[in-house]
């Protein structure tokens, strides 16, 4: 079937290039053509790989839109929610691939072949593995992690609690309690405070988006 050639979407320029950075080893599987940050697929693309991070899951307007794009042969969504009914309302949304983001990069370059060949279509962690953080995201440095570093990404865009907990579907004391530990680590009291933490340390989405190919990194 020969290489796949694949987009990364995200709101965020560092997510895009943390997923290409960890895709680089398997060059001869996959090869990223584009990172689109808040921009449109412009290239003709096996698939689009389309990170959650602070963005809207699956089941919304955003991944219809992209899987409407013609340059688009699949989209295949990369989250950290697996629920069932997520699953299915994204693949009716045009979804044709839904990936756990705790799969280690070998893995998830084996399930977007996989997608790719329409053999498997749901790839969860399997019962029982060890769960592996890969990537990147802003914070990361900060210590924050990647659902602390969600949280503050939402904050700082201007979310509420409970527009947060819309978009990523967790409870809302789920959410309460990623802020309140994002919070400690980054030293601030309030929203107010974090806020200004968030924009002064790359939380804002990236506003002028950029369209960029791999080889102009």
């Amino acid at each position: 079937m020969g290489i796949i050639r694949a987009a990364l979407v995200n709101d965020y320029e560092v997510v895009v290039k943390g997923l290409a950075a960890m895709l680089r080893a398997y060059r001869s599987s996959v090869e990223i053509v584009e990172l689109d940050a808040r921009t449109n697929v412009e290239h003709n693309v096996d698939i689009a790989l389309y990170d959650t991070f602070a963005a809207t899951q699956g089941d919304r307007e955003e991944v219809k839109m992209l899987a409407a794009n013609p340059r688009v042969g699949k989209v295949v969504v990369y989250s950290w929610d697996m629920d069932e009914h997520l699953i299915a309302n994204a693949m009716a949304n045009g979804t044709a691939g839904y990936v756990s983001k705790g799969l280690p990069a070998h893995e998830l370059v084996a399930a977007l072949l996989a997608v790719h060949r329409g053999e498997q279509l749901v790839h969860p962690v399997p019962a029982g593995a060890r769960t592996v953080v890969v990537g990147d995201w802003p914070g990361r440095e900060e210590g924050l992690t990647q659902r602390e570093a969600e949280m503050l990404a939402l904050i700082t865009q201007g979310l509420s609690n409970a527009e947060i907990a819309d978009r990523t579907r967790l409870s809302i004391n789920s959410v309460k309690s990623y802020i309140r530990t994002c919070y400690r680590r980054i030293g601030v009291q309030n929203r107010s405070n974090a806020i200004l933490w968030g924009v002064e340390h790359g939380f804002r989405p990236d506003r002028s988006g950029i369209h960029q190919r791999v080889d102009d990194a």
